[in-house]
C-alpha cells in the first residue's frame, strides 16, 4: 500500500497513510489556504519528534528506567531563498526524573536514538544542522 493525498480544493489535500490514517494538510489564507491542517513542512518535525521521541522511550525501557516525564521541544531556523529549507534544527529533550540517578541512563538513551536508530534525524541530517541537547527539570 501506498501514501496517498487526495486534493480536496484550495489547498487542502487530504492524506491517508499507509497504516490506515487521515490527516488533513493546508495553508494558511496567506498562501491561498483555509487553514484547516498542518503544513506540510511542519510534518517533518513533528515526525522528527515522534520518530526520537519512540526510540528514546523503548531504549529507556528496557533499561528498566520508569517514572518520568518527556517533552521534546523542536526548534527551527530556515532559509530565505526558495526552496525553504531547515537550514538548523535542534531538539530539547526536556525530562523530570524522580531517580536523578537515571541520568546516565537517560543521555545514552538520547544518544543512541540521535547517532543511531532514528531513520528521520539521519535523513534531515543530509540537509540540515541537526542539534539537541536534555534539560532536565
Amino acid at each position: 500500500m501506498a501514501l496517498i493525498s487526495e486534493f480536496k480544493g484550495g489547498m487542502e489535500f487530504l492524506a491517508k497513510t499507509e497504516s490506515g490514517h487521515e490527516l488533513v494538510l493546508d495553508a494558511g489564507v496567506s498562501s491561498g489556504g483555509q487553514d484547516k491542517g498542518v503544513r506540510p513542512k511542519e510534518l517533518l518535525l513533528v515526525g522528527l519528534s515522534g520518530c526520537t521521541g519512540m526510540d528514546v522511550v523503548s531504549i529507556l525501557k528496557k533499561m528498566k528506567v520508569e517514572n518520568y516525564t518527556l517533552r521534546i521541544e523542536v526548534e527551527n531556523e530556515k532559509t530565505e531563498e526558495h526552496p525553504v529549507i531547515y537550514k538548523k534544527i535542534h531538539l530539547k529533550y526536556i525530562f523530570h526524573l524522580e531517580d536523578e540517578s537515571k541520568k546516565d541512563k537517560v543521555e545514552k538513551a538520547v544518544n543512541l536514538s540521535q547517532e543511531r536508530y532514528c531513520g528521520v534525524s539521519d535523513m534531515l541530517k543530509k540537509s540540515s544542522e541537526l542539534t539537541y541537547e536534555i534539560i532536565y527539570e
